[in-house]
């Protein structure tokens, strides 16, 4: 049974970081289309709203809550918590806190209000990717993994990632 919870754990999470990779991008879509002439502004806002709302209701919210439900089964069946398992606890519980960010940012979408720029909502969509990196290096290398080694290679991935948005914006703005 342990490892049928498992897999569904596994899947949900992969349904789960789909839906928060994706929804950032329609809401960098959103962002940018509110500064479109009408009436493509309207058209645009109208579709990508449906396309968020299916997405988000439909598929990211319930991955991440089958997501809790499936990892709360595996750490009950686990019984000890090791060190590493906490840690990574730690990114989940920051992860699902990035969860409810997103979920603010959705609910400010959803009523006309951007208050972020595509840039910033780039940038934003990156720190899925450092939980992403953070967890599955944990739960792949456990105790092998180094804190001080674990925590210098995170700090040069996001480092890696800053870079790589600056020189996308850099390259966009030249073309």
């Amino acid at each position: 049974m342990y490892f049928y919870i498992k897999a569904l754990h596994i899947i949900f999470i992969v349904t789960w970081f789909s839906g928060l990779f994706y929804i950032v991008r329609l809401f960098v879509y959103q962002a940018e289309s509110n500064l479109k002439p009408e009436p493509e502004r309207s058209i645009l806002l109208q579709q990508l709203g449906i396309m968020s709302r299916r997405l988000w209701l439909g598929i990211t919210w319930p991955s991440a809550i089958l997501t809790l439900l499936f990892g709360s089964l595996i750490l009950w069946l686990f019984g000890s918590v090791p060190v590493w398992l906490w840690v990574k606890l730690g990114f989940v519980a920051g992860l699902y806190a990035y969860h409810f960010s997103l979920h603010h940012i959705y609910q400010q979408h959803q009523q006309g209000r951007f208050p972020y720029t595509s840039q910033q909502l780039r940038m934003w969509n990156e720190l899925a990717t450092v939980f992403l990196v953070a967890v599955v290096l944990l739960v792949v290398v456990k105790q092998e993994l180094s804190a001080l080694w674990g925590l210098l290679g995170l700090a040069v991935f996001i480092g890696i990632l800053l870079l790589s948005i600056q020189i996308y914006k850099c390259l966009r703005n030249a073309g």
